[in-house]
């Protein structure tokens, strides 16, 4: 029996509601289904994650203990028999030409790695900035011949160049920025990444301020220590708002001037100036969202200014906590997973 050519790993935790989706999503690729397998790692659910990828029809389910995606994803790496590994989240779920898409720019042996999208069905508010929050970043992502920031929810590289670098770094617990520090770490060595947004995987985004809100702290976060490790990003990368950080400036001075207000009125002034120049960062992505959702452009400032506050906070958190840890070394590829044949 032939070895396959390419290794679709999913990392899932608690995923038994929806892990059965995914995998019978990436069973129903155009790619002849002998050319690749599908492994999912089970990152220590106490739920029926397993079983339900198993009934799906996973070709490999192996069990790793409560480690985070990272760790999730390095042992998928690590049982993977093709030369190109995929990466998709348990939650997504890959449209038919998913792989078809994602391995084509492999042909040129100069490609390392490639980047997918997200697509959303859902029609609530709340998912449906998310979704333009993503598709203005992949509008300049695409006018770009090669990036620096790749997403693990639909993301491919080659095998043998993730074994090399020691794959994801599980020193970032929770979804974070792991799979972007690995970008990072490949395009400082000259790897070239690109983009595929035919490479398009449907994803339920958060519907809740509050849950988005909470992402967006967590990601600061993370972010403060993704920063350490690679301050040559703080000035941008190909996908990060460009506006963000501007904002994240402007809210920090309008909030200290507010309360500097309290004991000397006229720092007033700079607060209110600063509350000003903020919403004037989002005048560009209103009038481009005014033109696709006209609802998203009208609450796109106070959502902007909630986001900028909660994001600032926790990288302004995470620069004292991971600052003062000082920075950790990337690990190597996970061993010694527990395996079922499904």
């Amino acid at each position: 029996m032939s070895l396959p050519e390419y290794s679709v790993v999913v990392p899932a935790y608690q995923a038994e509601g929806f892990i059965g989706h995914c995998v019978r999503a990436l069973n129903g690729q155009t790619v002849d289904r002998a050319r690749y397998e599908i492994i999912v790692v089970d990152d220590g659910s106490t739920d029926g994650t397993a079983a339900a990828a198993r009934k799906a029809g996973a070709d490999l389910v192996l069990h790793d203990d409560r480690r985070g995606p990272a760790a999730a994803r390095n042992v998928g790496v690590d049982a993977a028999r093709g030369q190109i590994v995929l990466f998709t989240d348990a939650d997504c779920e890959p449209s038919p030409q998913w792989i078809e898409a994602i391995v084509a720019p492999f042909a040129d042996g100069r490609v390392t790695g490639c980047k997918g999208t997200y697509r959303t069905r859902q029609r609530v508010l709340m998912a449906r900035l998310v979704q333009r929050e993503f598709e203005i970043r992949y509008q300049r992502m695409a006018e770009l011949p090669r990036i620096d920031f790749i997403d693990a929810y639909s993301a491919a590289y080659r095998r043998r160049v993730l074994l090399e670098y020691g794959g994801f770094d599980p020193t970032y617990p929770l979804p974070s920025a792991e799979d972007v520090d690995l970008a990072f770490r490949l395009v400082r060595d000259g790897h070239l990444l690109v983009f595929v947004p035919q490479a398009w995987v449907w994803h339920r985004h958060p519907a809740r301020l509050d849950t988005y809100l909470a992402r967006k702290a967590r990601y600061g976060f993370w972010r403060a220590l993704l920063y350490l490790r690679h301050p040559e990003k703080i000035a941008g990368d190909a996908h990060t708002d460009r506006a963000l950080k501007v904002q994240f400036l402007l809210v920090g001075m309008a909030a200290l001037c507010a309360l500097g207000a309290l004991l000397w009125p006229p720092l007033a002034v700079p607060a209110s100036l600063a509350l000003v120049t903020f919403l004037a960062t989002t005048v560009p992505f209103v009038r481009w969202a005014w033109r696709r959702d006209r609802a998203v452009a009208l609450v796109w400032p106070a959502v902007a200014l909630l986001r900028a506050a909660l994001q600032g906070s926790g990288l302004a958190c995470g620069l004292v906590y991971h600052g003062l840890l000082g920075r950790r070394r990337p690990s190597g590829v996970a061993e010694g997973a527990q395996r079922d044949g499904a």
